[in-house]
This record gives structure tokens, sequence and C-alpha cells, in this order.
């Protein structure tokens, strides 16, 4: 009888610690999905890849002051269609290239304005959509918005699109400004994603106070860490990114990116 007793017991505490600990000998037991591995590999042309997003923040999480209209999620772009990668309309940059644009965020609610981002973290697989619309040289039906002044042959050889982006090391952002007391967009005398010389930060064909507009943006950014592309009046990276030599793959999706 005491061996029986005994024996009760011990089946009860084992069942007790499957309970508790979720013993994989149980039936119904959850098990712990695995983390994703951490791949990093050499492109054709040299360029390292990797599949960590382990540095990156969700940008509305970092910069709540932030609007996002990230144009490569939605079909108005020169692309014409979303483009691959972008999975959800978010934003992930760096951390550190967060912060940099959180205290220009909080430097430009100071002066009455938001920052409207169109894009930030962009994963190889969309730059090399880019690369295959560009050689696909009867596809034009975005050319009246974006490149009228180019044909679309051009764009591959003088640079406007090429095969990997600074946007891909995680610390690059494209973004306007937006006036609270108007609730409209700044005039920046140009729109996003126009390729030719209007795009330009320093393009004299524009009125006083486009050229004004462009020249606070690019002030305020510049304070903050951040240097400007001489062809792109909305692009910046910051001066001390993280990754100069990495570029990232992960999706633009709710999975890819802990929220802080």
């Amino acid at each position: 009888m005491k061996q029986l007793h005994t024996k009760l017991i011990s089946i009860l505490l084992c069942a007790l610690m499957v309970f508790a600990l979720g013993c994989t000998g149980a039936k119904g037991a959850k098990k712990a999905e695995p983390a994703s591995e951490v791949e990093v590999t050499i492109a054709e042309d040299g360029v390292k890849l990797s599949n960590d997003s382990s540095d990156f923040v969700l940008l509305s999480d970092a910069v709540p002051d932030a609007i996002l209209e990230i144009r490569y999620y939605s079909t108005y772009n020169f692309v014409g269609e979303r483009v691959d990668g972008y999975e959800e309309p978010l934003a992930f940059l760096t951390k550190e290239a967060a912060a940099a644009l959180k205290d220009a965020s909080d430097e430009f609610v100071s002066k009455g304005y938001r920052l409207k981002i169109y894009d930030a973290y962009r994963p190889q697989e969309a730059v090399s959509h880019f690369v295959r619309w560009a050689e696909n040289t009867e596809d034009t039906k975005m050319k009246e918005y974006f490149y009228p002044e180019l044909e679309k042959d051009v764009l591959f050889p003088q640079g406007y699109i090429d095969k990997h982006s600074g946007h891909s090391r995680g610390s690059t952002v494209d973004l306007t400004l937006f006036d609270m007391t108007t609730e409209k967009e700044v005039d920046m005398g140009g729109t996003f994603d126009y390729f030719g010389e209007l795009s330009h930060p320093d393009y004299k064909g524009i009125t006083d106070e486009q050229y004004a507009n462009r020249m606070l943006l690019r002030e305020v950014m510049m304070k903050h860490g951040f240097r400007p592309l001489p062809e792109e009046w909305w692009h910046f990276t910051l001066d001390d990114e993280p990754y100069t030599d990495t570029y990232f793959t992960f999706p633009v999706n709710s999975e890819s990116v802990v929220a802080q």
C-alpha cells in the first residue's frame, strides 16, 4: 500500500511539472518556435547581405510624431505597382538613425511641422525589383509623373537606379515636412522620386519660398547628424551609420521587427 501511495505521488508530481513547464512529451503541449537564424551571404558582385533585423526599430514607435506615406507599398510610385518586399505600410530604421531622426522631429515639431516619411529601410528584394523594372524599357506607364524629361533607358546608366541602395543599409530616410497650421505638405517645388534636375536641393528654378523650405529641411536634418544627397532634396543618410558595408534583406512587415 505504501508503494502504491508513493507511485501515485510521483505521477501527480510529474503531471504538475508537465502542466507548469509545458513538457514536450505532454499531449497538446506547444513547442517553442525556433528563432530565425541570421544569414549573412555574399552577392555575386561582392556585396554583403544579411537578414538580421535585431538592430532595427519600427519608426512609428521611435518617432511617433512622424506621418507615414510609404509610397512603395502603394501603386503611386515610379514603378506603378507595389514593390517587392513591402508587405505592410511600415517604416524601419537602425536604432541609431531612428534616435537621430527623433531629435530632428522634435525640433521640427517645435517649429510647427511634422515629418512625413516616404521611405526608410528598403529591402534588397525591392532594389532588385527596381532593376528589373528599369531593364524593361517598354513599361513607361508612370513616365509622365516621375521622369517626363528622360527616356527610361538612361535611368540605370545615369545612376537613378542601381543594383544596391543605401536605404538597404538601414540608416537612410526619404521625407518631407507637413505644416501643422495649414494641415498640408510643405511646398518643396517638386515631388518625391522625380527623376531630374528639379529634384536637386539647390535647384534655382523654383520660388524663393520653395527653396527656403528645402533649405529648412536640409539645415535641421544636417544639424542632427544626417547628410543630404546632392540629387534629391528628400534623401538623408545618418553620417555615422552603423552598417556601412552590409545590405539587409528582411521584408517590411510587422514580423521583421519587434515593437519597442
